[in-house]
């Protein structure tokens, strides 16, 4: 989960008109289950497609565990994936605190960009705070990513971080504000070291259209967000992050980064598509997994 300050920005918006695609989905509080088949045409086959690799990269506090649906369907669809755990997230045994910057953040992700094969490529996904994170990893394996799409995500610009992000409309997600506590594990005359969120708010910020079932499992299974990272500006260059195909999926009902500021990232710096997830809260592999399936098939198809 990625958060916001009081912080100034001097970026100024600009308009323009992108391609976009909605969901057709009727917009409720339930996803019903479908089968894959049901879901996609089978004209294209996955071996003719440049990849059939997705790698799927959390936001801040959550782990590998939240894309559970996604990657039941991905597979059973018959796409590889490969889910990471970023430094002291999820599973990762590591202790937020003492996460310094974003490089030993993102680490697992570059470690496995690392051991791919050479002209191996793969379909990269990025949710809330990984949106920075796998900007970070573009930038350092431009030829191994073949399309990258943020998701709900920080989409950002060179020179910026996420707290800049955020800056912009600050001031209308009071709900962002109540709910995050920070974390000062090397004293209060420190800056922070994490942030954490209070378990009362959750459901309204992150949650507010997912089931009650994977409201809980967040619940046990979040983690605090090392801070470090959410104030490292990126360093972001035409010729290797700007090479990447890159795709945007809103959603449309979301507490923690609401649409205005969705379409502010996608202003400056407009994507080769957005993609609009009707009724889908912050977390759309909770509220919306069928119809996010059902777009990361058709980008996956994209020429």
């Amino acid at each position: 989960m990625i958060f916001g300050e009081g912080y100034q920005s001097g970026n100024s918006k600009r308009n323009q008109a992108f391609p976009r695609s909605s969901s057709s989905r009727a917009r409720s509080l339930t996803d019903p289950l479908l089968q894959p088949h049901q879901l996609i045409k089978q004209d294209i086959k996955l071996e003719s497609l440049e990849t059939n690799h997705f790698v799927l990269v959390h936001g801040g506090g959550f782990g590998a565990w939240c894309w559970y649906k996604s990657i039941a369907l991905l597979e059973e669809g018959g796409y590889k994936v490969t889910a990471i755990d970023l430094t002291g997230s999820g599973i990762h045994s590591f202790d937020t605190n003492s996460i310094t910057n974003l490089h030993q953040y993102v680490k697992p992700l570059i470690e496995f960009f690392e051991k791919l094969a050479d002209g191996e490529k793969v379909i990269l996904v990025g949710h809330d705070f990984g949106g920075a994170c796998i900007s970070y990893a573009m930038e350092l394996f431009p030829s191994k990513v073949s399309k990258a799409v943020f998701t709900a995500a920080a989409m950002l610009i060179s020179g910026q971080n996420t707290l800049d992000m955020f800056s912009e409309k600050v001031d209308s997600n009071d709900l962002m504000r109540q709910a995050q506590v920070f974390i000062y594990a090397n004293g209060n005359n420190q800056l922070p070291t994490a942030i954490d969120f209070d378990r009362d708010l959750l459901r309204e910020l992150l949650f507010n259209q997912s089931p009650a079932k994977d409201v809980a499992l967040a619940s046990v299974s979040m983690r605090s967000i090392p801070f470090s990272p959410v104030l490292e500006k990126l360093s972001l260059s035409d010729t290797k992050y700007g090479s990447v195909r890159r795709f945007y999926i809103e959603t449309l009902e979301d507490n923690a980064i609401p649409i205005a500021l969705q379409e502010s990232m996608i202003n400056k710096s407009p994507p080769e598509r957005v993609f609009c997830l009707k009724g889908a809260d912050h977390s759309p592999f909770f509220s919306k997994p069928q119809a996010l399936h059902k777009l990361f098939v058709e980008i996956s198809k994209i020429p």
